[in-house]
């Protein structure tokens, strides 16, 4: 029943979301889910701005929430109306492109893709769906008292996995108080994200080249899987918000975390002794890499004026707006790449680690079914985690399942 109601109100919305008037002007709906107090202010100053320049036009904002704003964007698209621009996570975009929902915007961007990171996501068969706005990264945060105190320098930072797995050992074996490695639990869309940083530098790769099939057993990807089970070993498993949270006890050497973690220290902890740094290759030959995602726009398909929301886009993701956006949220990874070399953008400590992990980060295969794909490559890494299978087990039945989603 309550599904059924949020159907019919989400119907009602939608159908007087896209291309409707307000006192004879023409009003361009965009969702998106920054409701925080201290971001709605300026996503509100961006459109207004918007309105400035484009006068008869009127920008409707509809807040989201990524606990069912997911739902509420697939019930307003199969509805057949929706908003005019809508804001996506990088794992929503096939999903949507790939049913029609999404204008292709491939002519529109063509003279912007220099300027901007990471169009992936937003690529379906070979045509562009989303405008990158807003990424994210993962790197590596390093306690520098437990540095310290297992006989390392402060300013240390492990460039490869055997020097990681050292400094993990050696700060484990500081007392049972201490851990050497953070290390995820069976936490749904956030193991994998961790796990695939070492795969990725190991030169594996989870579907073929064509994407008809999984590869998950290959020996690049088990020899990740073990390594990772290695620092597991030394370390604590446990939910990201409780492994960050003995980190900032002083409990945890090394965790990997996103730019929310920064903010965690400068807001609580702002004496906290720490560094940051690029995420550990397994030699010199390896390519350094993180997990990439992030907020994307994309535009209608069925727009009443896919032109005029189109131009909303390009507004919002301006290196001026992105910049406006990222130091008001302190956030170190615009799309932009005008934005992320400003004086006083990367002047902020540790934001260059994100920006330069960024350059060198990867997203997942953008597939239209990859959260199910997801879900069964987390499911291998928990089953070899928890030592119900051996790492090779794990990935090699995982493709059963992985190629029966691919071949649905």
């Amino acid at each position: 029943m309550k599904r059924y109601l949020l159907f019919i109100v989400l119907i009602a919305l939608a159908i007087t979301s896209c291309g409707t008037s307000n006192d004879n002007k023409i009003t361009i709906t965009w969702w998106h889910f920054w409701t925080d107090t201290s971001i709605k202010p300026i996503i509100e100053e961006i459109t207004a701005d918007f309105e400035k320049k484009h006068p008869g036009v009127k920008v409707e904002l509809v807040d989201l929430t990524w606990a069912d704003g997911h739902d509420k964007i697939a019930i307003s698209f199969s509805s057949g109306a929706g908003p005019d621009v809508v804001e996506l996570g990088s794992d929503w975009i096939p999903e949507f492109s790939s049913t029609g929902h999404l204008l292709d915007i491939s002519d529109k961007t063509e003279s912007y893709r220099d300027g901007f990171l990471i169009w992936e996501p937003g690529l379906y068969e070979n045509r562009h769906y989303a405008f990158p706005w807003i990424l994210g990264t993962r790197v590596l945060f390093i306690n520098q008292n437990l540095l310290m105190r297992a006989k390392y320098a402060p300013d240390y930072f492990p460039g490869y996995w055997n020097d990681l797995l050292t400094a993990c050992e050696r700060i484990n074996s500081l007392g049972e108080e201490f851990y050497g490695f953070g290390s995820n639990s069976a936490e749904r869309h956030r193991l994998y994200k961790k796990f695939l940083p070492f795969l990725w530098s190991n030169g594996g790769t989870i579907l073929s080249n064509d994407g008809k099939s999984c590869v998950l057993d290959n020996p690049e990807n088990v020899a990740a899987l073990e390594y990772y089970l290695k620092l597991c070993k030394t370390g604590l498993t446990d939910t990201q918000r409780r492994l960050e949270d003995a980190f900032l006890d002083g409990k945890i050497g090394f965790v990997i975390s996103g730019d929310w973690l920064l903010k965690r220290i400068a807001r609580e902890k702002p004496d906290f002794a720490f560094n940051t740094a690029l995420i550990p290759t397994p030699d010199t030959n390896s390519v350094i890499s993180s997990f990439a995602g992030g907020e994307y726009l994309c535009v209608n398909s069925k727009s009443a004026h896919p032109d005029l929301a189109f131009e909303l886009v390009k507004h919002i993701c301006s290196p001026e707006n992105q910049l406006k956006f990222c130091q008001q949220n302190k956030t170190p990874t615009p799309s932009s790449v005008t934005a992320s070399t400003n004086d006083d953008f990367i002047s902020q400590p540790h934001f260059m680690t994100f920006i330069n992990q960024l350059k060198q980060s990867k997203m997942p295969p953008a597939h239209p079914k990859w959260v199910y794909i997801e879900a069964e490559l987390e499911r291998a890494i928990e089953e070899a985690l928890y030592e119900v299978k051996t790492p090779a087990d794990a990935l090699k039945d995982a493709i059963t399942k992985i190629d029966e989603i691919l071949s649905q």
